[in-house]
């Protein structure tokens, strides 16, 4: 893609971006090493919502890692929207909730530092460049852009659900969530539906390829994370109807990323050729 049309970005938001990753290298902990990150982690978790919490953050960790290897515009303004969108949100719920941290401890100052540093840094710069256009990228047909807005109202939606009826919409989960938790995962689907809508109105194939990975990963770490947990502890009812309805939902997510990413790998495979 020419210089012209998709830009780099500064050296400093690359080196920001670098130190947002090593954190996330610590939240990727609660899904690969639970019992080392839970008792440090700033509020008390549960098993479910420490892999849970800990599949999200792999994935975000790749989405970081995407935007500094491409360092350009695209992605990057699909990864600076979603990551405002969701640090935003949990920034709010965080504040509202001061109750759950343990100010005694210094990861519950950090949890602020990071969460509100991040939601100024990204805010700053997508603000600095509002005017910029997206990055030419291919166009979409008529069916996979109403799929991209259909994806963005469903995911919108539920998103909107679980931070304002929280106790209501997280009762359809397999474990107990408190509405804390349930505000704090409603971010997720937010920033993906906020993603999920910059592409149906232009679809760069970084931006595409960035959001495919994100939701491929959250779906299948969701899932997986669901299977490992219960296999220790015992604590699901997998013919419930709210279990399999969880398990659909996370299964969409991820096979509309997967979709996401073929479409993406072969735009890159057909320019190559061309």
């Amino acid at each position: 893609m020419p210089t012209s049309d998709n830009p780099p970005f500064p050296a400093a938001l690359r080196i920001f971006s670098l130190g947002v990753i090593i954190v996330l290298i610590v939240g990727a902990g609660l899904f690969f090493a639970p019992a080392l990150v839970k008792p440090r982690w700033p509020w008390p978790v549960t098993p479910f919502s420490a892999r849970f919490l800990g599949g999200f953050y792999t994935a975000e960790m790749a989405v970081m890692a995407a935007l500094l290897f491409w360092n350009r515009w695209s992605p990057g303004r699909l990864v600076l929207v979603m990551a405002f969108i969701f640090t935003v949100i949990v920034s709010a719920v965080s504040l509202i909730n001061l109750g759950y941290f343990n100010f005694g401890r210094k990861a519950s100052w950090l949890w602020f530092l990071v969460y509100l540093a991040s939601a100024a840094v990204s805010g700053l710069f997508l603000w600095r460049s509002r005017a910029r256009p997206s990055a030419k990228g291919m166009t979409l047909n008529p069916a996979w852009r109403g799929y991209m807005l259909a994806e963005t109202a469903i995911l919108g939606l539920y998103g909107v659900g679980m931070l304002l009826f929280p106790l209501m919409v997280s009762s359809t989960w397999p474990w107990p969530v408190d509405p804390f938790h349930a505000q704090v995962y409603s971010a997720i689907f937010l920033a993906g539906a906020g993603g999920a809508y910059l592409v149906s109105k232009s679809a760069p194939r970084e931006e595409l390829l960035v959001l495919g990975l994100a939701q491929f990963l959250v779906g299948l770490l969701a899932i997986l994370g669901l299977v490992i947990t219960d296999a220790a502890v015992h604590r699901i009812d997998w013919t419930a109807t709210r279990t399999l309805c969880w398990l659909a939902l996370f299964g969409w997510i991820g096979v509309s990323g997967g979709v996401k990413l073929t479409t993406a790998s072969r735009y890159f495979s057909a320019q190559s050729a061309s």
